[in-house]
């Protein structure tokens, strides 16, 4: 069910915010949930959810990274991450290899952009395919895989060449 945070917030009982917005959740709908509800926010800073507005009751840690705040009348809200970004504060992040894959990526575009600088402007561009693809390369072994090398034939029914790239630069994987 789709809805909004004034309909929600005295229904529900965890509340992750992933807008890059701020003020999502404010004092007011806080003030409306259930003892106990849980709030973090996956989305943006600390400023999705009104956490400047809780600092004023007591806040009680339960472990690292995880405390429940006190409200006037008892009821008790739990704060992850003090409203900062929860897959940071409360896990570990990425996953290492989605972090090798991403610095991978902005390594090879700087390589691209350093041997190949006439090419470019000024501008933002998408890094090109077969960089896409040598990321990925880079990154089977760790993950098991083996790829069967195309045939000339195979690369000419499908119009690519043998060593790729081998999707359009239109298509988005």
């Amino acid at each position: 069910q789709v809805t909004t945070m004034d309909e929600a917030a005295p229904i529900g009982d965890i509340f992750v915010t992933a807008t890059g917005n701020i003020d999502v959740i404010t004092l007011d709908h806080m003030r409306q949930m259930h003892d106990r509800a849980i709030v973090c926010n996956i989305g943006h800073f600390d400023s999705e959810i009104e956490i400047g507005a809780l600092r004023n009751y007591v806040w009680e840690e339960v472990k690292p990274q995880v405390d429940e705040v006190v409200f006037p009348d008892g009821k008790r809200l739990i704060v992850l991450a003090k409203g900062r970004l929860v897959n940071l504060g409360c896990a570990t992040g990425h996953p290492s290899f989605v972090m090798s894959a991403s610095f991978t990526n902005q390594v090879l575009a700087q390589i691209e952009l350093w041997t190949n600088h006439g090419k470019y402007e000024n501008k933002v561009y998408v890094l090109p395919k077969h960089l896409d693809e040598k990321v990925a390369q880079l990154h089977l072994d760790k993950l098991g895989v083996k790829l069967t090398s195309l045939t000339p034939k195979q690369a000419d029914y499908l119009g690519v060449a043998t060593a790729g790239p081998f999707k359009p630069d239109y298509y988005r994987y």
